[in-house]
């Protein structure tokens, strides 16, 4: 759990978070068990507020830079102001099946 203890330390100190979910779903990916390589970040934060979302990705990828070069393969961006999170009165979108490497081999 060292990877996900580092990102969740770097973006909590870049955007002081009101509320953040940081799941590891490596497991449901063809990677080696205990791995961590893929990841959800919902981040609700008022360093968002009145920027366009491309831009606040930008930001959380520059952020954790090191560990997208390195370990982490995939990260799934989930960014909000405080109030686009209250009127989205739900929880994130759930990320897709993976449907790659040994996953989708016999489904075809």
């Amino acid at each position: 759990m060292q990877v996900e203890h580092t990102i969740r330390d770097k973006v909590s100190a870049a955007f002081a978070p009101s509320h953040i979910e940081l799941l590891n779903e490596s497991h449901m990916h063809s990677v080696p068990a205990n791995s961590e390589t893929h990841f959800k970040l919902v981040l609700v934060s008022e360093h968002f507020r009145g920027v366009r979302k491309v831009a606040r990705h930008q930001q959380v990828y520059a952020c954790v830079a090191e560990e997208l070069a390195g370990p982490v393969h995939a990260l799934a961006l989930h960014l909000y102001d405080p109030d686009e999170w209250l009127a989205r009165n739900a929880p994130a979108p759930d990320s897709p099946n993976c449907l790659g490497g040994s996953k989708s081999e016999g489904s075809r």
